[in-house]
Parts: C-alpha cells; structure tokens; sequence
C-alpha cells in the first residue's frame, strides 16, 4: 500500500488525491467477504489472493475518475464539482466495461466443478463480490472523498495566503514606521546642525552726525 501511495503521489505530484484512489479498495475487501459468508466459505489463502487480485482492478476505478477531474480543472478550469460530475459521466462506460470483463471471467471460477474447484471456487467467489458492491460504490464515495479532501487543501491554502499577507502587511507596516522615524531624526539632526551654524547678528549703531556752527 505504501508503494501504491508512493507512486500515485508522484504521477499526480499531490499527497492528497492518492488517498481519494485508495479510498475504492475497502469496498472490494468488504464485498468479497460478505459474498464469501454469504455462500458459507472460510477466508482461506485462496481467498485472501482474490482480495489481494482486486486491488489492482478496483483501483482503476479511482483512477480514471480522478485522472479526469484533475485534467479538467487544470486544463479547462472546471471547478470541482463540475469537474467529478463530468468525470462520472463519461467514464462510467469504461469502468463499467472494464468491471464487468474481470467479474465475467471469474465467473467460471466461482461456478466450476470437477477436481480441485473446492480451491478455485473462494477465488471466484472473492473477485465477483469485491467487483460488485465496488462498482456499486466507486461511483457515489469516490467523488465524495475527492470533494471533501479537495476543500481541505483549499481552506488550507488559503490559511496559509491569509497568514503571510498578515505577515506582509506587519512587515510593511514596520518598514514604514522605521522609514518615518528616520526621517523624523534626519529632521531633527538637521535643523540642530542648522541652529549650531548659526551665527548671531550684531547690531552695531550708527555713528552721531556732527553739526557745524557757521
């Protein structure tokens, strides 16, 4: 699983939306043990090959539907909602075809008789039930989880835009009263420099006028 998550996340570059593709394998595991009770069979090995077989077919469910929401929003600009609605429509027809061949060629496995089908017959039974309630679900929680999860990286973008434009905002603000400060000391420096260089004026009277006696 770890490996499937590995990969997914560097084909799709997100740490996100693998989770959205694994989220369709649970239904096939619980498919397939629900038919195996139902028919009263044991979780042998065999069984747990059937289940482990489905991963594989299962998963491409998910990743059609989300190859295709990501296409459309990156490449058309469709929101998310439009963008898994659209994905649903027209790629119900591919998983559709796809499922029903797997649940189809398990079927002479789960029906088959003569020597050794005892062994081949948990298999069958494991495939065409995980298959099943898969299909079933695949197409109503996958858009779902990538709804959901989609909001989640949303919301948490935008914490992150809100947080360093506060921070953008307070660095501004602080350049701005640093500047206003400097000036206010260029000011003061000056007009102390300018009252240090000036000098006083002196006064200096004028001399009486002599009148002359005639």
């Amino acid at each position: 699983m770890v490996v499937i998550y590995l990969i997914l996340g560097i084909l799709y570059e997100s740490t996100i939306h693998p989770i959205t593709i694994l989220s369709t394998l649970p239904s096939a595991g619980i498919g397939a043990v629900l038919l195996l009770m139902a028919f009263g069979f044991d979780l042998s090995v065999i069984a747990i090959v059937g289940i482990l077989l489905l991963i594989g077919i299962v998963k491409k469910n998910g990743i059609m539907l989300i190859d295709f929401a990501l296409h459309a929003e990156r490449e058309q600009g469709l929101a998310p909602e439009e963008a898994i609605y659209q994905a649903c429509i027209k790629r119900f027809r591919p998983i559709l075809m796809t499922t029903m061949a797997a649940m189809l060629g398990a079927v002479p496995l789960m029906l088959g008789t003569g020597t050794g089908s005892e062994i081949r017959e948990p298999l069958g039974y494991a495939i065409v039930g995980g298959l099943a309630l898969s299909q079933f679900l695949t197409l109503y929680t996958t858009p779902v989880v990538f709804l959901y999860l989609d909001r989640l990286i949303s919301d948490d973008h935008i914490g992150r835009r809100q947080t360093k434009a506060a921070r953008h905002r307070s660095h501004s603000r602080q350049s701005e009263a640093k500047t206003e400060a400097d000036y206010r000391s260029e000011d003061a420096a000056t007009e102390c420099n300018a009252a240090r260089n000036v000098r006083p004026v002196l006064k200096v009277p004028a001399p009486p006028q002599r009148t002359t006696k005639r």
